[in-house]
């Protein structure tokens, strides 16, 4: 693909994700422009064995980016990172086509397992701010984490996931999250569950009240 051309692409991802953007020349300034593009050369390098000036590219484009993309990730069309500031990608992380990754995303290992020891992000998900995704597992196509989660385990294929550790919260979301890129209307596992725990303390209150009555009845008429 030319240069043009790969502008032209990137502009139509941006345009489509991002509504700050108003002209293609825009996509210029755009760092997540730059670090794909680097990576798009330094990932050429590292299939062919040139491995120090793969990691020579990533890393210069990481110094002026903020974004690291590790030459040696599998990356699919259509990746958008918007605000990509402290943005990290795993060597061994695969991710496919139309994926949306926000500032502070990490997609990295948890120790020094040997393989594959990062993430596999599916089709149409998206990643939302601070979160973190460690280890090797897959996460399912149209699936969305929530800001600031910690996801340590497989997530099945349109799945909405929050929290520390990351739990799903909801399943089989008709929306596609590249397209709604809501980061906010999320579930909020901890606040149900106490809001759970104070119907159950409603429902016991009454109950004791209700055999403390019927207590007292009794003594009455005793």
């Amino acid at each position: 693909m030319g240069m043009i051309s790969y502008i032209r692409k990137e502009a139509e991802v941006i345009k489509e994700r991002d509504p700050a953007i108003k002209s293609s020349a825009e996509v210029l300034l755009y760092s997540s422009f730059w670090a794909i593009l680097a990576y798009r050369t330094a990932h050429k390098w590292y299939e062919k064995k040139h491995f120090f000036r793969a990691r020579w590219l990533s890393q210069r484009a990481a110094k002026k980016t903020g974004i690291e993309i590790h030459p040696g990730a599998q990356i699919g069309e259509g990746l958008f990172i918007d605000h990509g500031h402290g943005v990290v990608i795993g060597e061994t992380t695969i991710i496919g086509n139309n994926v949306t990754l926000y500032q502070g995303v990490t997609l990295g290992g948890n120790g020094k397992e040997q393989g594959k020891r990062h993430p596999t992000i599916g089709n149409n998900v998206m990643v939302s701010a601070g979160a973190k995704v460690l280890g090797s597992f897959t996460i399912g196509d149209n699936s969305k984490i929530g800001a600031g989660s910690v996801v340590l385990s497989e997530v099945p294929p349109n799945s909405t996931v929050v929290g520390v550790p990351g739990r799903v919260v909801k399943r089989d979301n008709v929306r596609l999250p590249q397209q709604d890129l809501d980061q906010v209307s999320l579930p909020d596992p901890v606040k149900q569950e106490i809001e759970q725990l104070k119907r159950e303390c409603t429902s016991l209150r009454m109950e004791l009240e209700a055999l403390q009555n019927e207590k007292k009845t009794k003594e009455e008429k005793e």
